[in-house]
Parts: C-alpha cells; sequence; structure tokens
C-alpha cells in the first residue's frame, strides 16, 4: 500500500532518481528549457520550484542547501543572482510544462519545461511618434497572419474578376489550323 508516499518511482532506484533529478534541475537552470518526458517533467517541477524558493530566501544556509543539491557553485550562483530576484513578487508556480510531442522510439509523450516569463510587459515609449514598438503575444501574430493571407486571397480574386475574358481555343482546331500550313 501506498498510503502518503509522494513522489512517482520512475521505475529507478531512490539514488538513481536523485542522480537523474539532479542532473535535470542542472540543465534547467543552465539552460533555461528543456524537454523531458511527461512524468519527469511534473516531479522536476518540483525540485525546481523548492530550489527557486531557496534562491528567493538569499541566505547563507539557503546557498548550500541548494549547493548541496546542485553541487556547483556557478549554477547556484546563477540561480540566486539571476533566476530567483525574477519571482520576488511570484508565490510559487516557477516554471511551466509545455507538452510539445510523442517521441517516435517509444510513444512516450514530451513536455518542455521552462521558467515562466512574464509577457506582459510596459509599453516602450519612443520619441517620434511614427516609430512605437508594441509587445504582441504569439496568439495575435497568427491572428494577423491570418487576417494578412485573407486579404491578399481576396485581393487576387478580385483581380481575376476584374480581368477581360478571354477565349479558349479548342484545341482540335489550332492542331488542324498548324496541319493545314
Amino acid at each position: 500500500m501506498r498510503h502518503r508516499v509522494s513522489g512517482r518511482r520512475l521505475g529507478r532506484s531512490s539514488s538513481h532518481q536523485k542522480a537523474m533529478f539532479r542532473s535535470l534541475a542542472a540543465a534547467l537552470i543552465t539552460h533555461e528549457h528543456i524537454e523531458t518526458t511527461d512524468a519527469r517533467a511534473k516531479e522536476l517541477r518540483r525540485v525546481t520550484d523548492r530550489l527557486v524558493t531557496l534562491g528567493k530566501k538569499g541566505t547563507l544556509h539557503a546557498r548550500r542547501m541548494a549547493y548541496k543539491y546542485l553541487n556547483d557553485h556557478q549554477l547556484v550562483q546563477k540561480l540566486f543572482d539571476e533566476i530567483a530576484p525574477r519571482f520576488s513578487d511570484r508565490p510559487g508556480g516557477y516554471t511551466r510544462l509545455v507538452k510539445s510531442r510523442i517521441r517516435f522510439v517509444d510513444q512516450a509523450p514530451m513536455t518542455f519545461v521552462r521558467f515562466v516569463t512574464d509577457e506582459i510587459s510596459a509599453p516602450v515609449e519612443n520619441e517620434t511618434a511614427d516609430e512605437t514598438v508594441q509587445d504582441t503575444t504569439i496568439e495575435e501574430q497568427v491572428k494577423a497572419g491570418v487576417n494578412e493571407e485573407l486579404e491578399a486571397a481576396a485581393d487576387v480574386a478580385e483581380t481575376v474578376s476584374d480581368a477581360p475574358e478571354t477565349e479558349v481555343v479548342d484545341e482540335a482546331k489550332a492542331d488542324e489550323a498548324d496541319a493545314d500550313k
């Protein structure tokens, strides 16, 4: 019975699990996004969220606890100096899981794991009114692209309907005319 036992075993011993999640957490902190299987990603989320929480504390004891897990001073420094300050106002949920594909070899569902970024940013004000920079989401960019394609297709349809109709020459008559010459 598994009463009050949390976490997935993933078919590995406890020491193998610990080593695997250490390396996955190190890769996530280094590259800030990785792709792994769905079950591993869900467990990795627990590990990295705890590490970011240690980074937000910023104490010497928290640094030592993070080093104990990551075993790399550069990773701990990046965690505390670059990653954790991004989430100073966020109470939790520092990673985002995005399902990506099904792995061909064993049909395992794959997932991207990355740190959450705030996509909403303050508008940039330029000195000239003509040049304005706007941050748009991916959905808005896709909608704009679809609208442009629809407008282009409508313009092509209008030019085709406005063109004068041409006579269709029967190929057999054209062949006879060429044979007579």
